[in-house]
């Protein structure tokens, strides 16, 4: 695409553009990035130019295309941020900073970069929204260039693509670019499945077309002699919806019928439900498959109504139904409410749409842990939406599985601090309960109710987390502080000092200063973590020939003999704790760690190293200065109990498909409880005994491959 090919599409949606400012930037990004190439072997300039193009088809304003133009060149030329300004401007350069990644700085690994290249892109976005939908149309180009890098890179920038940008679009509302984002995705993650999928929907093409224009003229024809105008449209789901709803209900790809979605477009809201009841007249509804996000829109502001069918010769067929506005919106999402306030801020009822994102500003402020924050960011981003009613009425929505505490704190930090049980629909209900679509929560509190630890296994929000483990992190550090100070009065007084004689004379300041502790409390927390011995602060106050018997200074302070004393083991443990030996290693009942599985460890008071998954829950509530480095020893196997729950058709014949499955797996069944839920569904739980994370996994593949089994899961904790 040429300059004026570019600004063609620009002046598209935008007649009043700044073409001149387009112009510079085009011609600075040609010239800087002379020379380059990528690694398909085309000059790298097309890509600054095609992802301006996306950036146009998106409707953003001059400054955005420009920075589209200009978005590599300080990460990938010798131009600086302060040249971008003088030429370009200022916020220019404020969109260019805030989508270059961050360099010149080493991580110790790939999800700390991760994580503290979105924290960037999240503090750009707090002051601009633009920069996001810059990113996303950079990372929309990238996708689609994908094939010229190794494997290895396909797959890396794929993942990262299905774990947070794809979402990110779809939080946002941008459909289209959700959609191409997941199917080029699959494409390099499971490439196999997708080349198959894309060879059975070819395979149907003319079939599919057939069908979807007898379906359009039937539509058409009921709306006109009812006198609505309507666009009528029908296309096939895309590759990464059918993958899902393959692996969802385990499912073959001809197991599917509702290949095909139809989109309806009218004129104003009465049409839309007016349509809806011409469709349900035309053809039987599929029950409980009814949506009104017109009534109730979704939190990225999409509205629509959306129906299933059975439609011509026995197919489910989705019917989606919307008017002109809301069918821009559901395209462009954001990009069609936008609003700027000099700096391209949202509209203050378009930012209320957008909780979820203020929230994620929240989590980076508070979480330092890189894999915390992302799997903060991730569960975010994927979670689908519930929505409930305040006492007084007012809509709020949170992610799938949130609880009545989420909605607690979402009201109010101090309403959550203090949240003690709730009322659903007028009926008591306790912590842990489950937000439905459609209940009316009013929360209960008393002055005496405190955050618990337990809280953190089931809450879902970000912002629910984050105040409940800041609780949690300052209860820790007064109790920490409390033992500290009483471990210290204790060995001042064998040598007849005290806290108050030395705050008296000034010695108390001094010891802080040389032991780098910023106050007392902190140096009371740093013996109470055992970060700092009492023997050091002695050392700092006496002589060394005052110190009757003087203990030879020891890294690991009183933690290390605490772990002498405690952990002798007569038999070998299969983890190897860095630094430490003879240490009493424990697992964690929350996640039951097999060897195989990536772990880490910390210290506990008085029970040893407790081992977790690193995706564990309790690992991101756990003080990161009591963190340790643990692995296993090579060859470890340590045989344990772990529960399956297999969900599974009820019929004659499946327990006994499944045992078979399990006993040729090699595999021991402790326990198993059996029985039979809604749907004609049966939920079985089997307690089995396993060594090695390898031969769990052999056995849930075998067990996902019996006829009838729908899903196989670990129950963890």
């Amino acid at each position: 695409m040429n300059l004026s090919g570019l600004i063609d599409r620009v002046q598209t949606h935008d007649k009043t553009a700044d073409v001149e400012l387009i112009r510079r930037a085009y011609d600075f990004s040609a010239a800087v990035h002379k020379g380059q190439r990528r690694k398909s072997g085309e000059p790298y300039f097309v890509h600054p130019v095609e992802v301006a193009g996306l950036i146009a088809d998106l409707r953003l304003d001059s400054d955005c295309v420009a920075t589209g133009l200009l978005h590599d060149t300080v990460e990938d030329t010798l131009t600086t941020l302060a040249e971008i300004e003088e030429l370009f401007g200022a916020k220019v350069a404020k969109l260019v900073d805030g989508v270059t990644k961050i360099g010149q700085i080493n991580f110790r690994s790939r999800e700390e970069k991760q994580a503290e290249n979105f924290r960037k892109m999240l503090l750009a976005m707090a002051s601009d929204i633009r920069v996001i939908l810059i990113k996303l149309a950079d990372r929309t180009h990238n996708m689609r260039t994908l094939s010229a890098l190794d494997a290895g890179r396909q797959q890396a920038i794929a993942q990262e693509t299905l774990d947070i940008y794809a979402p990110l679009a779809h939080r946002l509302g941008i459909y289209w670019m959700k959609s191409e984002l997941e199917d080029n995705a699959l494409r390099y993650l499971q490439p196999e499945i997708y080349y198959q999928l894309k060879r059975n929907v070819a395979k149907r093409r003319a079939e599919r077309q057939r069908y979807i224009d007898d379906v359009i003229g039937l539509i058409v024809k009921q709306l006109e002699e009812n006198g609505i105008e309507a666009e009528v449209t029908g296309r096939p789901k895309h590759f990464f919806s059918i993958y899902q709803k393959m692996q969802a209900q385990n499912l073959l790809y001809e197991q599917i019928y509702d290949l095909v979605a139809f989109r309806v477009i009218v004129d104003t809201p009465r049409d839309c439900y007016a349509a809806l009841g011409f469709v349900h007249g035309q053809w039987k509804p599929v029950p409980g498959r009814f949506k009104d996000y017109i009534a109730v829109p979704k939190a990225n502001m999409y509205q629509s109504l959306h129906t299933t069918v059975i439609g011509p010769f026995g197919q489910r067929m989705e019917v989606q139904i919307r008017t002109h506005d809301m069918h821009r919106v559901a395209e462009e999402g954001i990009a069609a409410h936008w609003s700027y306030k000099g700096v391209g801020s949202l509209d203050v009822k378009e930012a209320e749409r957008f909780t979820w994102l203020r929230h994620l500003l929240e989590s980076q402020h508070n979480t330092k842990d890189p894999q915390e924050f992302m799997r903060s960011v991730k569960d975010d981003l994927f979670s689908e939406e519930v929505y409930v009613f305040t006492p007084k009425g007012e809509l709020l929505s949170f992610p799938e599985g949130s609880s009545v505490v989420d909605f607690a704190y979402r009201i109010h930090s101090e309403v959550g601090q203090h949240c003690t049980g709730a009322r659903v629909n007028g009926k008591l209900v306790p912590l842990r309960y489950q937000l439905r679509s459609g209940d009316t929560v009013e929360i209960i509190t008393t002055g005496q109710q405190t955050p618990s630890k337990d809280w953190l296994s089931f809450v879902r929000t970000s912002r629910a987390r984050d105040r409940i483990r800041s609780w949690v992190k300052h209860q820790q550090r007064t109790r920490s502080v409390a033992v500290g100070r009483e471990i210290l009065e204790r060995d001042l007084s064998r040598y007849r000092m005290s806290l108050a004689g030395l705050r008296k004379d000034g010695r108390l300041e001094t010891v802080l200063k040389e032991l780098s502790q910023r106050d007392e409390d902190a140096l009371f927390a740093a013996i109470g973590y055992g970060r700092v011995t009492a023997t050091q602060v002695l050392a700092k106050l006496l002589p060394p020939e005052d110190l009757k018997k003087p203990a030879p200074e020891d890294p690991a302070g009183p933690l290390r003999r605490l772990f002498r004393r405690m952990g002798r083991q007569e038999d070998r443990s299969p983890v190897r704790v860095s630094g430490l030996e003879d240490v009493l290693v424990r697992y964690g009942r929350c996640c039951d760690p097999l060897p195989g599985e990536r772990i880490v460890g910390f210290i506990t008071r008085g029970r040893g190293v407790s081992v977790h998954t690193l995706d564990c829950g309790r690992v991101f509530e756990s003080d990161p200065q009591r963190r340790v480095d643990v692995a296993w020893e090579p060859d470890a196997l340590s045989p344990r109990t772990v529960a399956l729950e297999v969900v599974c058709v009820d019929e004659p014949g499946m327990l006994a498909a499944m045992t078979k499955v399990i006993g040729t797996s090699g595999v021991n069944i402790s326990r198993a409880q059996i029985r039979s839920v809604a749907d004609q569904k049966a939920r079985n739980t089997f307690e089995v005994v396993v060594s090695h994370i390898d031969q769990l996994n052999r056995l849930r593949r075998a067990l996902e491959r019996v006829r009838g089994v729908i899903k196989v899961s670990r129950i963890r904790g």
